[in-house]
């Protein structure tokens, strides 16, 4: 009680010295003097709170953020604390590192806890006050189909799948997300990319009785087990690579396969015993070519194998090339196989263990002697009809183009934008047959702007920086590609029709039907990879010899963890928090074994408890893995991955001339430093010390998982010691302890996934002006428990989510958008 109350009498003494020697720093301006006899005017409880609390800005953060020294190119000067909304921007960034516990920074005296939290919530309590009298929903430039994005619309229209990286190049990542339009540029090469890929996927779901042979080639990474059967082979087969192959044609294809030699060129994994490898197409047997073990005598390219041509019928089609397996079980053996059977060229070689015949590429040629088109699902979504007489062909066409432009286009078509597509039947049909025209009418539909862009139309007549609501065709295709990463179905652009979507009740009827839809499972594989940078996990590839049971099989399941993680906690409408704490997760048998989990076999992924030390998402082994190096863990990425993902403040870039850890010295006399000996003395430099002092603590308290994310307690046979402090004086000592730090701060840790998720859905990264936006909807999610189904809707009402502002007025003279009547069927 007496330490509160001098607390109170410290804080107002200090406040009334402040306010008299320093009142710019606080309130910008010298005080009014009121004359001793006027009545002093009312004050409201936020202003009174600021006022009280505005002195804790003068004692504890101007000594670092004034004009001066400029500390995190921020001055706090001519800051009026009692008016934070006047400038929102720079109050923003204090409400952050304020709750975050990240300033006052480490080593400085700070307030106490009650009274920064006092500071924040008064400041938040009149910036959004005065956003809501003028709110600000933002903009974003134009947005167009990013090579996810492409490929799941064609995959919904035409029930084709594609891949479009060959066409399309990387999207751009900003705010960790590749949908972000203002950091998508459109050029002239691009341009060409999407017209390139609108003729293949026209040509592949048509069909093309022309088809010349073309090839295929497939690589299996060195890394894919080859031990295990591989996703999508027959069973009764190990290693080797399964695809589906869209067949352009019925013809003779013929089947290619290189094997990996080994470093003076013969045969990797040769062996006594016959070792084949089966060619299945739709899992039935098409050839089985046997391997002769000393091919590379008789031939320098006699790693590579050909298959007779065989005859194969237009269409998407699952295809295999692997080898028979010969035995099945455990090896009864003091020695097991490794993984990564490529990493073992000696003990496995002598013991006739681990080594075993690599499959390298897999190549399909055709098609040869083309017989004609086979019905398929591409072709039965695009003919609905089918002309008898010529005079039935125009009716026809008009039918299928007008069908396929409303669903692709995602509004209803008029007659321009028909008369536009048919121009191009006409011209195909003139070169060919009925089927030539429609395909040229795909094509040029597929190139069309309305279908490549998400187009937003401003209403005519809107002034410059004014806010409208965008049209509910608009507000479909936003939630679509936001729930689903493809365009709107028939139900969604219906009701947005018939304005059904400006009812909230509706539009959640609408938003829960659309996450109870298969095609949700988008939402968990693209903004849960994105949101937690599990695309990293691609760059880990860890020395093979120190790691051998680390292969892509392994990689590619600890990410599937990941992602059906997420996807339950959507499906079943979790609390956020679980990905803090929840003591469950998804796995297959090589993350069981991984995780030390007993008896889960087989390759299909079951819920299953968690230890204390593996629960939430911190002992997910693709975050942990995606946040190391190839020889080593990385304390400063984890940590960094920390402050990036979950507490949403990001460290700033390392200094210039700053040597590298692995430059740091790692022996000290006879005896070898340990990483955190070698940490220490790496930021020793002052230059480093007070990023590292953060970031640190953080990823020493997950130093108990190695860099593939298995779980050990010495590192080189030296005890791991976990212990840290966090920036805010928490005493860390492993992930349980950092765990609950977080959960200490979920207040800074939702804030963060709601912009990731605000961010996402928009398309656009998030400003200042969305803040009081993303604190309302936490508010409404926190009375919901922290469902994740009051996060999604919450951003669905959002006014940035169902709002624009113009850029610049438009009026009737304005030009429209570019159709597809502007452009050049001879072009294409």
């Amino acid at each position: 009680m007496l330490k509160s109350t001098f607390a109170l009498l410290g804080a107002a003494l200090v406040y009334m010295v402040a306010t008299a020697a320093a009142a710019p720093a606080l309130r910008g301006q010298a005080p009014a003097q009121e004359p001793p006899d006027a009545a002093a005017p009312a004050v409201d409880p936020v202003t009174a709170e600021l006022e009280t609390r505005g002195a804790l800005v003068g004692q504890y953060c101007l000594r670092c953020h004034n004009d001066r020294a400029m500390r995190g190119n921020l001055s706090l000067e001519a800051f009026d604390v009692t008016h934070p909304e006047a400038n929102p921007e720079v109050a923003e960034r204090m409400v952050r590192k304020l709750t975050a516990g990240m300033m006052p920074p480490p080593g400085l005296r700070r307030p106490d806890e009650p009274e920064i939290q006092a500071l924040v919530a008064a400041m938040e309590a009149r910036i959004d006050a005065a956003a809501a009298t003028s709110p600000n929903p933002g903009r974003r430039t134009f947005q167009r189909l990013n090579r996810a994005e492409y490929a799941r619309s064609v995959r919904d229209l035409l029930q084709i799948d594609v891949d479009v990286n060959a066409f399309l190049p990387p999207d751009t990542i900003s705010q960790g997300f590749d949908n972000i339009a203002d950091v998508q540029n459109f050029s002239a090469t691009l341009l060409e990319g999407y017209l390139r890929a609108a003729d293949h996927v026209s040509r592949l779901a048509v069909g093309d009785p022309r088809a010349s042979p073309s090839d295929a080639t497939y690589k299996v990474p060195r890394t894919a087990s080859q031990l295990r059967r591989a996703e999508g082979a027959p069973f009764g087969t190990r290693g080797g690579i399964a695809v589906v192959y869209n067949f352009p044609a019925d013809g003779d294809y013929i089947f290619r396969v290189m094997l990996h030699p080994d470093p003076v060129g013969a045969l990797f994994g040769m062996t006594a015993e016959q070792e084949q490898i089966e060619i299945s197409v739709d899992g039935e047997r098409a050839a089985l070519l046997s391997i002769d073990p000393f091919m590379h005598e008789a031939d320098p390219n006699g790693m590579t194998m050909t298959t007779e041509p065989i005859a194969v019928k237009a269409g998407p089609r699952p295809v295999a090339a692997a080898f028979l397996k010969r035995f099945e079980g455990p090896v009864d053996d003091l020695m097991g196989p490794h993984e990564h059977t490529l990493a073992d060229t000696d003990i496995g070689t002598a013991r006739g263990i681990t080594t075993v015949p690599h499959l390298r590429d897999f190549t399909i040629s055709g098609p040869y002697d083309v017989t004609g088109i086979s019905d398929t699902p591409s072709r039965r979504a695009i003919f609905t009809c089918r002309p008898v007489t010529a005079d039935e062909e125009v009716p026809c066409a008009r039918e299928i183009v007008s069908r396929l432009a409303a669903r692709a286009y995602r509004h209803p078509v008029d007659n321009v934008d028909l008369d536009g597509l048919m121009r191009f039947y006409e011209r195909g049909r003139a070169d060919g047959d009925f089927e030539s025209g429609i395909r040229i009418a795909v094509q040029a539909l597929l190139a069309n702007p309305q279908f490549v862009f998400r187009l937003e139309r401003a209403p005519t007549g809107v002034a410059a920086g004014e806010s409208y609501s965008i049209s509910g065709i608009e507000l479909a295709s936003r939630l679509s590609y936001f729930l689903w990463g493809t365009a709107p179905d028939d139900e969604l652009v219906g009701n947005a029709i018939q304005g059904a979507l400006g009812d909230p009740a509706r539009l959640e009827a609408e938003v829960r039907r659309m996450l109870a839809d298969p095609r949700a499972e988008a939402f968990g594989t693209r903004f849960a990879s994105q949101y937690l940078r599990l695309q990293d996990l691609e760059k880990l590839h860890p020395d093979a010899v120190s790691y051998p049971y680390y292969d892509q099989t392994l990689a590619r399941s600890l990410r599937r963890e990941t992602e059906l993680f997420f996807e339950y906690l959507v499906r079943d409408d979790r609390s956020v928090l679980d990905l803090l704490d929840a003591d469950y997760t998804f796995v297959d048998e090589r993350v069981a074994k991984h995780y030390g989990i007993p008896n889960v076999t087989g390759t299909r992924f079951r819920r299953v408890s968690l230890p204390e030390e593996r629960r939430g998402i911190l002992g997910h082994g693709s975050i942990l893995a995606s946040t190391s190096l190839a020889n080593r863990t990385s304390p400063v990425l984890r940590g960094k991955w920390v402050m990036e993902v979950l507490l949403g403040s990001p460290p700033p870039p390392p200094p210039a001339n700053v040597p590298e850890l692995e430059e740091t010295e790692a022996i000290a006399g006879q005896r070898r430093l340990s990483l955190r000996e070698r940490m220490e003395e790496h930021r020793s430099n002052p230059a480093c010390s007070s990023c590292h002092r953060v970031i640190d603590p953080l990823g020493m308290a997950l130093e108990n998982y190695d860099l593939t994310g298995a779980w050990r307690i010495k590192d080189s046979g030296i005890p791991i010691d976990p212990s840290g402090e966090l920036y805010d004086g928490t005493p860390l000592n492993g992930p349980a302890d950092l765990r609950q730090a977080l959960l200490n701060r979920s207040r800074t840790f939702l804030t963060t996934f709601t912009e990731n998720l605000m961010a996402y859905a928009i398309g656009r990264r998030i400003e200042y002006y969305d803040m009081p936006t993303v604190r309302a909807i936490m508010r409404n999610a926190a009375e919901h428990d922290h469902r994740m189904s009051a996060f999604i809707l919450g951003i669905a009402n959002s006014a940035p989510f169902q709002m624009s502002q113009a850029e610049e007025a438009l009026t009737e003279d304005a030009p429209a958008e570019p159709a597809a009547q502007n452009l050049d069927p001879d072009r294409h």
